[in-house]
């Protein structure tokens, strides 16, 4: 074999064995703040948790599709953004925002209203209201 002609057959094995990378997924997100009316400030080691839920089913539970959770979140109103796969949106489905502030095993603010997202004429922004949650009443 010519010196020429092992370097084009190293090259052509090099380049026939060269598979491109599998594609990565590309990402979107649905962003926003999450606020309250009350005039009080979080405590120090209050987490808010948002999630882009799928609730196209009325009779089941609602899909996840993505959640953040901000352990230092500081004090209203509190920046979100929820990366998605766009690949797994479908258009007749509905997809709503939920959100919720605890401190520890208890929940203090949360939203009690629909708010939806990325379908049906809804856009990937959206700023929530939470209420606050009653404390029981001892008995």
């Amino acid at each position: 074999m010519k010196p020429g002609h092992f370097l084009l057959v190293l090259l052509a094995l090099t380049v026939g064995s060269c598979r491109p990378a599998p594609a990565q997924p590309e990402f979107a997100y649905v962003t926003g703040s999450v606020t309250y009316r009350e005039r009080i400030a979080l405590p120090d080691d209050a987490v808010v948790e948002v999630q882009l839920q799928d609730v196209s089913l009325a009779d089941a539970p609602a899909t996840v599709l993505a959640t953040q959770r901000i352990t230092t979140p500081g004090q209203v109103p509190i920046a979100f953004s929820l990366a998605y796969d766009p690949a797994a949106i479908r258009e007749g489905n509905r997809y709503a925002l939920q959100a919720r502030i605890e401190q520890g095993d208890r929940l203090l603010f949360i939203n009690d209203t629909y708010t939806p997202v990325l379908t049906n004429g809804a856009g990937t922004r959206a700023d929530l209201l939470l209420v606050k949650v009653q404390e029981p009443v001892p008995r």
